[in-house]
């Protein structure tokens, strides 16, 4: 193997390990987030019925919407208009939860039940911003051209005979497939939600608070 083929491969290899890295890295931050956002809209829920039927009933109606929002979100895909129409209308129907919580803290009858009650809301509102900016952060398609380009060089010097020398065409043919499998496996987890690998299972977590307000 010449120096080019080596350096060639060296940086292949260094450059692949780097990015499936930060793929995997990001999945599991958008995992952990949906987790996170779950919880905290679970919890709100649960914290609306230290109130009084009247008030409950309202705050109840208003977090059915804003879940039914949420869930609305995740399902539009890669659809940006619709991503973005789903995160204007969930910020309407927080921001009339967070009001309504807000008047309420005013008066000393509620204002115990809207101190507990307005952390987790907080956290509900501000999880928003942090799961949509991992959506959005993804590894640069220029690493991923990079990486396509790499691979297609390694292939094409590997494939070339050396001073007369043939090469093993199955060594070539599984080395190609393997990196070919890696970089669509990097692709996949940098859009989790289509292909294979998905968040799916994760965002059933909030599917399921339906069954609190039912």
């Amino acid at each position: 193997m010449s120096s080019v083929e080596g350096s060639i491969l060296g940086l292949l290899g260094l450059l692949l390990g780097f990015t499936f890295s930060i793929a995997v890295s990001k999945f599991e931050t958008r995992r952990h987030i949906i987790v996170e956002e779950a919880n905290a809209i679970g919890t709100t829920i649960l914290r609306a019925d230290l109130y009084p039927d009247s008030i409950r009933a309202l705050l109840r109606s208003d977090l059915k919407l804003y879940l039914e929002s949420r869930i609305a979100y995740y399902k539009a895909g890669n659809d940006e208009q619709k991503v973005t129409e789903e995160i204007e209308k969930g910020e309407v129907i927080s921001g009339r939860i967070w009001k309504r919580v807000a008047f309420y803290s005013q008066s000393e009858e509620y204002r115990v039940r809207s101190m507990m009650m307005i952390p987790k809301l907080n956290e509900m509102i501000d999880v928003v911003v942090a799961r949509d900016a991992s959506r959005i952060s993804i590894v640069p398609p220029l690493v991923l051209w990079t990486l396509l380009f790499l691979l297609a060089a390694s292939s094409f010097l590997l494939g070339s005979d050396y001073n007369g020398e043939k090469r093993n065409v199955i060594l070539l043919v599984g080395y190609s497939l393997v990196m070919s499998l890696t970089l669509n496996l990097i692709s996949e987890l940098n859009h989790p939600r289509e292909g294979l690998i998905n968040l799916d299972q994760t965002e059933k977590k909030i599917d399921d608070l339906r069954k609190m307000l039912d």
